[in-house]
């Protein structure tokens, strides 16, 4: 976590101090002691994968191939093809298995 100067908003850098940490800011002479410890942890939301991929919608007009499922073993799968890095890299290709029932999606 970072703290800044109340007074001229530079970051400020831990330094240890007579019987103590220390706050301290680099540029002016504002000094705080550490009284307790201090922490803050903030856990971004993911998306889904469908989200990134354009949702449910973007399943519907797209081709199969023969593609064994690797969760149910059946042998149709639908794929999309996607640009996930670099243009010299090659393309992503994801796939959705053509059992109703099962459903599983994976990338190769």
């Amino acid at each position: 976590m970072l703290m800044f100067c109340p007074t001229c908003a530079n970051v400020l850098v831990v330094e240890e101090g007579e019987n103590c940490l220390r706050f301290a800011c680099n540029t002016c002479a504002f000094v705080q002691n550490v009284k307790r410890k201090i922490s803050n942890r903030k856990y971004p939301k993911l998306k889904e994968l469908d989200d990134v991929l354009g949702g449910a919608a973007a399943w519907e007009n797209v081709d199969s191939t023969e593609e064994t499922c690797p969760k149910c073993g059946h042998q149709r799968a639908y794929f999309m093809q996607i640009q996930t890095r670099s243009a010299d890299e090659p393309m992503t290709i994801f796939y959705k298995c053509c059992n109703a029932e099962c459903g599983h999606r994976w990338k190769d």
